[in-house]
């Protein structure tokens, strides 16, 4: 059992003091940020047009925009990069990479994959060392000579570096703008750290000793040394791993208590269409009320999010929804649930590029390439609109069933258009109560559409680039957006400027969900980790890395405690929260998967993607073998068979799955664009 880790950054011989961490978790040297490392970030941003974020990096860092800030672009880029000036011998590169790679091949069992962790980082950086003062020859030797030993999933990250072979390239690169203002992270056992400390006490490695000081951040722990497995599992983020401490705060991850439902229901609920006589009402209650309501020690206080009230129509909603998931089929190994495949033909021309259903499995929503949405009723209710102004003044607002009246039956359709963006739409998300619905485009807006209308109501605008995904949270009012500009933003209805803007991720936000209990949200980016947020404060308070490609989908476990995500890398990956440890690696898929969802219990996890595959996991196996008292700060050993855990696998013809959810009585629906 390997002892508790304490967090610090160890001294390396002959470097400064190590770094401290603050009472919050963040390190001082991340606190004193180097201005011109922070103005140059800042001119990178300017030249890539992200605005947004440059804005957001300025307030924070409060500095102020001046023209002589804006004429200095090639200046402080270069004050930048002039950390790798070096007056070493070209030649030297190879021989003292060489010399690393035989010192790690030769070293203990024990420790030697802990070691040849800083291959990759030292490779990039002596390479960039090489480029920027000139020694293109050599620079394109040492690459050609060393990239092939580097792990697999660095593949993309080294076709990007490989582009990179002139000085002038360097002021370009975002690859190389991580790497430069962000220190590489490595977790290391104090026996291999100790053997990497003898290592570089010889005078010959200097090369190799002050990449290591400038560039990376070694996290040394009292334990046994990890194996490959265990490594390989957290590896793969642009900079490495998350730093224990960003994993260390408590959060809240149980369920907020259900409100008390107790409300004037018709007596006769089947009472006949278009009658005018009263019906009687009795108080009606929530019948699973007594289960739902046992207080769970882990969940938020009430009032820490401000949700909105819930009115009689909501709690109406509530109460057949508790009713419908009470007739829920129970899925597990002997009880696999049926599977209903929407497909969407002559998809070809006009792209479908996104879909989703609305929570009571009435409707579905679908993106284009065109910029069209449309929205189909999977119900025998059609689709109507409301009447016009003259005819609503006809109708007795006191009546009872005053929503039925106030709709138009001569406009009822089984589908309908949205027009209104200017670009491929590329996420759509249906209200709780489905009478609304939200877009995301590329043209870098959230269009909030009337599902009564069928008109746009709002655009949302504050991105300065396409917006990958929105989503709508648990109890509506609140919604969050991802984008290409690196950010994820929170936003409520009613305001037409974002609440919170969470800036972190060093590539494209591509995704966004929120925590059922809506007081975190969590983001998967392309490059390749995942953060959960609060929304309370807008801190970061999980760093999860893991992911050897860019991340598509996350989802939530229906009672808040686990997480899976999944992406490029054909994987799905699934984390307990209280920790952010990394407990299972789902491997069956071919191809990247775009599509999660768990069954209303939690017991089945169904993904889909472009293998044309529907699969079906027992993670309540999974979650029952993974004790929450055994999971601490401690890596643990990931088990990445799927042969035991997969329950089925059910091909389609030529159909990518673009959508899975389970209805409310875990039917689970399908979707996709049939491919000829």
């Amino acid at each position: 059992m390997a002892e508790p880790m304490e967090e610090f950054e160890q001294e390396l011989p002959g470097e400064k003091p190590a770094n401290t961490s603050t009472d919050n978790g963040e390190s001082t040297d991340q606190q004193s940020m180097d201005s011109q490392t922070l103005s140059a970030v800042l001119q990178f941003l300017r030249k890539n047009n992200l605005k947004g974020t440059e804005e957001l990096l300025r307030k924070e860092a409060n500095i102020q925009e001046n023209p002589e800030n804006a004429s200095n672009t090639d200046q402080d880029v270069s004050s930048v990069l002039s950390a790798y000036t070096s007056e070493g011998d070209p030649l030297l590169y190879e021989g003292q990479y060489r010399n690393l790679m035989s010192f790690i091949g030769s070293s203990l069992d024990a420790t030697k994959c802990e070691l040849a962790q800083i291959l990759y980082p030292v490779f990039v950086h002596m390479y960039l060392e090489l480029v920027y003062n000139d020694h293109d020859n050599q620079a394109v030797a040492f690459f050609s000579g060393f990239s092939d030993e580097q792990e697999s999933y660095h593949e993309e990250d080294l076709i990007k570096l490989s582009a990179v072979t002139k000085k002038c390239h360097m002021r370009h690169s975002e690859l190389m703008m991580n790497f430069r203002t962000s220190k590489y992270v490595i977790r290391m056992s104090r026996d291999s750290y100790s053997a990497l400390k003898r290592y570089l006490q010889d005078k010959q490695n200097n090369t190799v000793l002050n990449i290591l000081e400038e560039h990376l951040y070694i996290d040394v722990f009292d334990g046994v040394p990890r194996n490959k497995q265990q490594i390989d599992s957290k590896a793969g983020s642009i900079v490495g791993e998350a730093k224990r401490e960003a994993n260390k705060g408590k959060i809240y991850y149980g369920l907020l208590k259900e409100p008390d439902i107790n409300i004037q229901i018709d007596e006769d609920d089947e009472g006949g269409e278009g009658e005018d006589k009263p019906k009687k009402k009795k108080p009606k209650k929530d019948p699973l009320a007594s289960k739902k309501n046992k207080p769970d020690p882990n969940a938020p206080p009430q009032t820490r999010i401000p949700l909105p009230e819930l009115k009689d129509a909501d709690k109406l909603e509530r109460l057949n929804a508790q009713r419908e998931l009470s007739k829920r089929v129970h899925l597990g190994t002997d009880n696999l649930p049926s599977i209903c495949f929407y497909t969407f033909l002559n998809a070809a021309q006009s792209r479908l590029i996104s879909v989703d259903v609305s929570n009571d499995s009435g409707l579905l929503a679908a993106g284009f390439s065109d910029s069209n949405i449309k929205v189909w009723t999977l119900t025998p209710q059609k689709l109507r609109k409301v009447k016009q102004a003259g005819a609503l003044k006809e109708i007795d607002a006191e009546a009872d069933d005053v929503l039925e009246r106030i709709m138009d039956d001569s406009t009822a359709t089984d589908q309908r258009i949205l027009l209104g963006h200017s670009g491929p739409v590329y996420s759509t998300s249906f209200s709780p109560d489905r009478k609304f619905l939200l877009s995301s485009s590329e043209d870098s807006t959230i269009k909030l559409w009337s599902m009564h209308t069928y008109s746009s109501l709002v655009a949302y605008r504050g991105h300065n680039f396409p917006v990958w995904d929105v989503q709508f949270g648990p109890f509506g009012h609140y919604f969050a957006s991802a984008s290409k500009d690196r950010t994820a933003r929170l936003w409520a209805t009613e305001y037409h400027q974002p609440l919170r803007i969470f800036a972190g991720h060093l590539s494209d936000v591509e995704t966004v969900r929120f925590h059922p209990n809506s007081n975190y949200i969590a983001t998967g980016s392309s490059d390749k980790t995942i953060r959960l947020w609060d929304m309370n404060n807008g801190k970061c308070v999980r760093v999860m890395t893991g992911h050897k490609g860019p991340i598509r989908n996350i989802i939530f476990s229906p009672n808040g405690h686990y997480m899976a995500s999944t992406g490029e890398d054909k994987r799905v990956l699934l984390w307990e929260l209280r920790h952010g440890n990394l407990i299972r690696e789902l491997n069956d898929h071919t191809e990247p998967i775009y599509s999660l969802s768990f069954c209303q219990d939690g017991n089945v996890l169904a993904s889909g993607g472009l293998d044309n595959c529907v699969k079906l996991w027992d993670v309540k196996k999974i979650f029952t073998e993974t004790e929450p008292d055994e999971l601490s700060s401690t890596p643990a050993v990931v088990t990445s068979s799927a042969s035991n855990v997969l329950l089925g696998s059910y091909p389609t013809k030529t159909t990518a799955v673009y959508n899975l959810h389970f209805t409310r009585r875990n039917l689970l629906l399908a979707s996709g664009p049939f491919t000829a």
